[in-house]
């Protein structure tokens, strides 16, 4: 037996200095010491020793464990600092090099138009608002006086996630569930991401935002909502802007206008970029319907208000001149960079 634990433990010896790395001397130490391990196997066969050699045969066996692991922690201690001392050789760094700038990224154009949508109308007194992108039938349609059997609702291409359920075709569900608190007055814009089952081309995409606008307080007449949409276009597009209201129909409106801004490319005598017409369509705005106001539990006879809506990703593209939404969704970087 103890010729066989020195033989054991020339074996081990010889295995732990040749090993070149972490893992041939871990594999080593499983070989030798493991639940299979050759040392292993000679305690399981301590059975089949007399009674009375067991003592020296088991104090045989602990000693080669032990030199064995001694020598096995020796050569780790000297693997390791190899490793290391070749992973600082092979990762100095020269302070002399220049350094060289990370990449930082910026705003993206829908951003940059939001904010100064945003800043133009926090500066007339409005709030800006949020709501859920997943809404509920009532809030995005009927609330809107657009019953189950309007046209207007196939008109949206709805993507509804049960009868009930759906994900907002506009954001002016944000603005029922304002009336609803019945904090008035109210004068608000709701900036947010709407979904409709359109196909994607250069101006449609089954995802865009839009930013609605709502005022409800007392007396308020449609002049009022042609002040403030003037104000804003001047501030969006220049003091030279003009703006045109043309007659149109919306189910939560009544009367209800499309606008036009005169083209700021050429100053209303056509050009390409108006289609020759020299004015270009922003948004569509209306005085609140009566029912609006009295399903969110506002008396129409002593509250008036209007509303408007204009696509954000519209204003980016006249802005900056963009021929096609699908650049503000593709992540291409020499585009971005641009802004």
């Amino acid at each position: 037996m103890k010729d066989r634990l020195q033989e054991i433990k020339e074996k081990a010896f010889a295995r732990i200095s040749s090993a070149e790395g972490l893992d041939a001397l871990n594999d080593v130490r499983v070989s030798v010491l493991g639940k299979k391990g050759e040392l292993t196997a000679i305690l399981k066969g301590m059975k089949d020793v007399s009674p009375e050699d067991r003592p020296k045969v088991g104090q045989w066996v602990n000693d080669t464990r032990a030199m064995i692991e001694e020598q096995l922690a020796a050569a780790k201690d000297r693997l390791e600092a190899a490793k290391l001392e070749l992973q600082l050789a092979n990762e100095t760094i020269d302070v002399t090099l220049p350094g060289s700038r990370p990449k930082t990224g910026h705003r993206h154009p829908n951003t940059i138009a939001l904010e100064e949508v945003e800043k133009i109308f926090i500066g007339m007194g409005y709030e800006v608002v949020e709501g859920p992108e997943i809404e509920y039938d009532y809030y995005n349609f009927e609330a809107l006086n657009i019953p189950a059997n309007h046209p207007a609702k196939d008109e949206q291409d709805t993507f509804f996630i049960d009868d009930d359920i759906l994900l907002r075709t506009q954001t002016s569900p944000v603005q029922v569930r304002q009336m609803e608190r019945g904090k008035l007055p109210i004068r608000m814009i709701a900036p947010g991401r709407v979904f409709r089952a359109d196909e994607v081309d250069a101006t449609h995409s089954p995802s865009f935002h839009q930013i609605e606008g709502m005022v409800i307080d007392k007396h308020i007449t449609f002049a009022d909502l042609k002040g403030t949409l003037e104000e804003f276009a001047k501030k969006l597009f220049g003091e030279d802007t003009k703006v045109k209201f043309r007659p149109h129909h919306f189910p939560f409106t009544e009367p209800s206008a499309e606008v036009d801004v005169s083209c700021f490319k050429c100053g209303g005598k056509g050009c390409r970029f108006c289609k020759g017409e020299g004015w270009i369509e922003i948004l569509g705005c209306g005085q609140i319907h009566p029912r609006v106001l009295k399903m969110s539990g506002i008396d129409p006879e002593e509250y008036s208000g209007f509303a408007f809506g204009v696509g954000l990703e519209r204003i980016a593209l006249l802005k900056y001149e963009i021929d096609d939404m699908r650049l503000l969704y593709e992540n291409d970087v020499r585009f971005l960079e641009q802004f």
